[in-house]
């Protein structure tokens, strides 16, 4: 009983920690709709509004009236704005003309602006200025101070320096225009972003979770331990863009150049890390897709270096990168379609899965470059679905895996185990081949030739030297030999014998040799042959050694026309060790078997078979 109420606690404190993850993740998603939902910058409740009203012209085209919420392209040339800041009240009702004596806040996204006011000169707020190089390229707030004693318009000239990118920039400037005062101006900025900011940060977080339990199946040699990093990575980046994309960064990091190398950096590795796990996820197509993350490394390491090589800005190589990872994004659409159509129903939704960042991030190119929203937003709920998804994944597959990893750790032991049983298995079969009484009646059998025949003396100390060594050598070899070298070892005992019985008759017919066999294999075996066969004959006998191969296996037969016996009858192979060693190391080594096939009066077939896959 106690033993079930454990496993229920341990059920339930991991249904406990999924729901717990899901919630922090649902949490932090509809932290970044709300804030995504509150555009415009909050003010204080103490603190007046202004709004600018009037038209605008493109690229000195006609003149057209500026309404909230119409775009106002900033990537077709400079964007003159004339009209009057008008002042609301803090709870909306208006108030008036504001003519003087007031510090109007502007909120500039790559772009800077010449204000011309009646009877001043031309103020330019020229952050972009090439002056600065990247010092000050990015996202920043300024401030300008109205001196105008009459209500006649002012005229604000919008420049683009760089022409992309930022194709809502004057639409932002317009909805954040404010008084800058010194009742909390800048914390009501960063109020407007601080959701977003805290969702990247929570990201961030759960990254260093990802990536340490990356580290920790890594040294425990979990299998998918890959993934894992790549995910880990991946949430870091997307942390980084959810970070410094939220409004009032500039108030948070007031490293301009810093903030946008982060963003820049953050969605380029984002990209990078999504296409990794995309490649990981392939099986037909993995090759052309590894080829194409290879082009998008290099595209990236392009960007980062040429800001450092020449005068070009790092916020101006960004145009380059998104070209080279659409074309990327295109090649790995296009595998992960061919992936969808030759898998199961179960790889198919992962494969769709992997497919909604791909369109995500065309989405958000063509979202930006028309002008609808700006960012990622698309890419941002994909993202915060998908990786909702991930955790429920990661959580269902680490505790797989660690089973996986007892599991081979466990098989890792039963196979040192069973290596040291064929250690003693091949010192058994040895120690069994060389018995004292061989040694000695070959060693009589030596001295009797040294005086009727020594020439054949010598070559018989060699054939036993040979003999000697093989079965010696054998006790450092651990690896199958190949058939040609089992059977040099086989001529150097028949020779031996067939000095001593002379009668016996030894055939031999080789039609394949070029597969490895466990070595003292065939050699026992014809030595069983004339011990049990053979010599229990009257006189002579006939043992055929052949090889030969099929199309699944390669095969070698012994054949003797000995006594044989009833196969019939059980045999025990415990009261015959050098039979079940062959037995047992041809399986372990070789995944061999070895019939035998014997009737009385007739002999005894014994037959190896080994698979070519074990060549």
């Amino acid at each position: 009983m106690s033993e079930l109420i454990k496993k229920f606690r341990l059920v339930k404190k991991k249904h406990l920690l999924v729901a717990g993850i899901l919630l922090l993740f649902v949490l932090a998603s509809t932290l970044l709709i709300v804030d995504e939902s509150e555009f415009s910058q909050s003010e204080s409740a103490l603190v007046a509004q202004v709004y600018f009203d009037g038209e605008y012209s493109v690229a000195g085209g006609p003149w057209q009236k500026i309404v909230k919420g119409e775009h106002i392209p900033a990537t077709e040339g400079d964007v003159t704005l004339r009209g009057n800041f008008h002042i609301l009240t803090p709870d909306g009702e208006y108030v008036g003309i504001c003519s003087s004596d007031a510090l109007i806040a502007f909120y500039l996204n790559h772009i800077n602006i010449t204000v011309c006011e009646a009877g001043n000169e031309p103020f330019v707020l020229d952050l972009e200025d090439r002056m600065y190089g990247n010092a000050l390229c990015g996202v920043s707030w300024v401030a300008y101070y109205l001196t105008g004693t009459t209500e006649e318009p002012l005229e604000i000239i919008v420049h683009n320096p760089h022409g992309f990118g930022n194709e809502t920039a004057i639409d932002e400037m317009l909805d954040n225009v404010s008084f800058w005062t010194e009742i909390g101006f800048e914390k009501d900025i960063l109020a407007s972003g601080e959701r977003q900011r805290n969702a990247g940060i929570v990201l961030m977080l759960v990254s260093l979770m990802f990536l340490g339990t990356a580290l920790f199946s890594t040294l425990i040699h979990i299998k998918n331990s890959r993934i894992i990093w790549l995910l880990g990575l991946l949430v870091l980046f997307a942390g980084l863009y959810f970070t410094y994309s939220s409004k009032g960064i500039s108030f948070w990091s007031e490293s301009i150049a810093s903030n946008t190398a982060l963003l820049g950096v953050s969605m380029m590795f984002y990209m990078l890390f999504l296409s990794m796990i995309i490649v990981c996820l392939m099986k037909g197509t993995k090759k052309v897709g590894a080829i194409a993350v290879g082009v998008l490394s290099v595209a990236n390491a392009i960007c980062f270096v040429l800001p450092k090589l020449g005068s070009v800005f790092f916020y101006d190589t960004l145009i380059w990168w998104i070209f080279v990872q659409l074309v990327i994004n295109a090649v790995l659409g296009v595998c992960l379609i061919q992936e969808i159509v030759i898998s199961d129903n179960r790889e198919r939704l992962i494969y769709i899965g992997a497919f909604l960042p791909l369109v995500a991030f065309a989405v958000d190119v063509l979202g930006n470059w028309r002008g609808t929203w700006r960012g990622a937003i698309v890419s941002q709920y994909v993202f915060l679905v998908l990786f909702a998804i991930s955790v429920v994944m990661v959580l269902k597959l680490i505790p797989s895996n660690i089973n996986a990893a007892a599991k081979a750790k466990t098989l890792e032991m039963e196979k040192i185990a069973l290596n040291a049983e064929l250690t003693q298995s091949r010192m058994s079969t040895m120690m069994s081949q060389i018995r004292p009484h061989f040694i000695y009646n070959t060693l009589g059998t030596i001295e009797q030739l040294c005086d009727i025949d020594p020439q054949k003396a010598g070559e018989l100390v060699h054939d036993f030297a040979k003999y000697l060594r093989g079965n010696f050598g054998e006790l450092d070899n651990p690896k199958p030999i190949l058939m040609s070298q089992e059977m040099a070892h086989v001529h150097h005992y028949v020779s031996i014998e067939n000095v001593r019985f002379p009668d016996m008759t030894f055939t031999f017919e080789m039609n394949s040799e070029d597969f490895r066999i466990p070595a003292l294999t065939v050699q026992p075996i014809v030595e069983n042959a004339i011990k049990h066969g053979l010599m229990k004959l009257q006189k002579g006998g006939t043992i055929h050694v052949v090889s030969y191969e099929t199309d699944t296996h390669y095969c070698v037969s012994v054949v003797d026309d000995g006594v044989g016996f009833d196969a019939t009858v059980m045999h025990d192979e415990r009261k015959h060790v050098g039979l079940r060693n062959i037995r047992e190391r041809l399986s372990a080594m070789v995944n061999g078997t070895m019939e035998i096939e014997s009737e009385v009066g007739v002999g005894t077939k014994v037959l190896i078979k080994i698979p070519k896959e074990a060549k």
